[in-house]
């Protein structure tokens, strides 16, 4: 990873721009690649697109291209050089001996970046444990630290056994402390997600591409105060809060990890016990930032992860689109995206621009979700006599109260009100007797 010495605060970025790479979605990798090193408190001293016709096997860039960034890399004098794209661990050494400069690839960026972000103690386990089986390849340069974990016996190392066979063991075992460790966590996470479900509450997941939102609309929907930064993976620990909608439809709310291009794999698979939290969700709001102006790549990157994950519509749930940071369009770009939200396409998901930071638009988002939500809806026609306003009281704070009329003869209550599927079972459990209920149809 990143050694803290002398210089290391300043880094030349890198972005290899293959041929099946267009110019636009290059400078917005570029652009990307600049704020993950900011976000590790890096000074970007150059950052410059390297188209590379032919990948080399051994250093990843020809020889001719390695001396003319030697020469950058002395005279910006950085201590870093990051390379926006997958290196093997022969290219990451390679690449180091001919820059004399630290060399970090996407992946590598990346789980540093989450190694300072996790909070929680899954999120921490999650994060040590996937920067360890990417570091597994890398034992030659990086983990000769670990000798100094050997007791003053000799009793780890068999005779004529080389150093990096000692510190691939002592990983392993590494390894598998913090797998037994995390399964302890996810269990403990299981288990309230279990008592989660068993509460007759749906659930909605905010998924997007990190830095496009989320948990400023998480902190605009549930009046939380979760941290939320402009910059990358602001949030790495999921979040679980209960709002209520426009009809008094109570749901729980999650803010998780925003997703990213090339999401490596190995965090994929660490962090797949905290996306549960989307698999498991009734219905997605992929929040999108409409100002970067490769707001649709990111958008495939966000589907091609959820497919990953097993989640999105393919998988059935519902999913609802929030184009968020329209506060920072002009007006005709933002007359554009409301009439295109209007359109409601049968192929494409229903979408409603928003702000987080004001607040626009978003009654209507919770809206959006409600009707989602509704197609499991109940109508309750309730005749309550004077002494069950126990049962109204209840109706209002629990669902949707569509007419309510007393009879000033009889003093008896007539009221009609809409309830979700659960709410339903529970208020004929709590008062039974006291009303008839139908089946919303899909119609509404």
């Amino acid at each position: 990873m990143i050694d803290r010495q002398a210089k290391t605060d300043h880094a030349l970025v890198l972005l290899p721009q293959f041929a099946d790479m267009d110019s636009s979605r290059a400078e917005a990798r570029l652009e990307e690649a600049c704020g993950l090193a900011e976000a590790l408190d890096l000074v970007t001293a150059e950052a410059r697109i390297e188209p590379v016709r032919k990948l080399d096997a051994g250093a990843f860039f020809g020889k001719g291209k390695l001396d003319s960034l030697k020469e950058r890399v002395d005279e910006l004098e950085a201590g870093v050089v990051i390379i926006d794209a997958a290196l093997s661990p022969v290219q990451q050494r390679n690449l180091e001996k001919r820059l004399n400069a630290k060399v970090v690839d996407r992946t590598g960026l990346i789980l540093e970046i989450f190694g300072r972000r996790a909070q929680t103690r899954e999120g921490r386990l999650q994060v040590e444990l996937a920067r360890l089986s990417y570091e597994r390849s890398r034992l030659v340069r990086t983990w000769t630290h670990l000798e100094r974990q050997r007791g003053g016996r000799g009793f780890l190392a068999g005779p004529g056994e080389s150093q990096i066979e000692t510190d691939r063991r002592l990983l392993s075992n590494k390894m598998a402390k913090l797998r037994r460790e995390l399964d302890e966590v996810v269990r403990t996470r299981t288990l309230h997600r279990k008592r989660r479900q068993a509460a007759p509450w749906p659930t909605v997941a905010l998924v997007g591409y990190t830095n496009a939102g989320k948990s400023t609309l998480f902190n605009r929907l549930s009046e939380a105060q979760v941290l939320a930064k402009d910059m990358p993976f602001a949030t790495l620990d999921p979040t679980v809060r209960a709002i209520r909608t426009g009809t008094g439809r109570k749901l729980l709310i999650s803010d998780t990890v925003g997703f990213i291009t090339d999401l490596p794999t190995e965090l994929i698979a660490a962090f797949r016990a905290t996306l549960e939290e989307v698999r498991e969700a009734d219905v997605l709001i992929h929040v999108r930032d409409m100002a970067d102006p490769d707001h649709e790549g990111r958008k495939a990157d966000v589907l091609s992860v959820l497919e990953a994950l097993g989640a999105g519509a393919e998988a059935g749930q519902t999913l609802i689109e929030a184009w968020n940071k329209a506060d920072r369009l002009d007006d005709e770009a933002r007359e554009d995206l409301i009439w295109r939200a209007r359109v409601i396409r049968p192929d494409a998901p229903r979408a409603i621009p928003v702000s987080a930071i004001t607040g626009e638009g978003v009654e209507a988002l919770l809206s959006l979700v409600d009707e989602a939500l509704g197609s499991d809806d109940f109508i309750l026609r309730i005749k309550a006599g004077p002494d069950d306003g126990a049962a109204i009281a209840w109706l209002h704070e629990n669902g949707e109260i569509l007419d309510e009329r007393t009879d000033p003869e009889t003093g008896q209550i007539h009221a009609v009100a809409r309830l979700g599927q659960a709410d339903a079972g529970r208020f004929k459990v709590r008062f039974p007797g006291l009303g008839q209920s139908a089946k919303v149809m899909a119609d509404g």
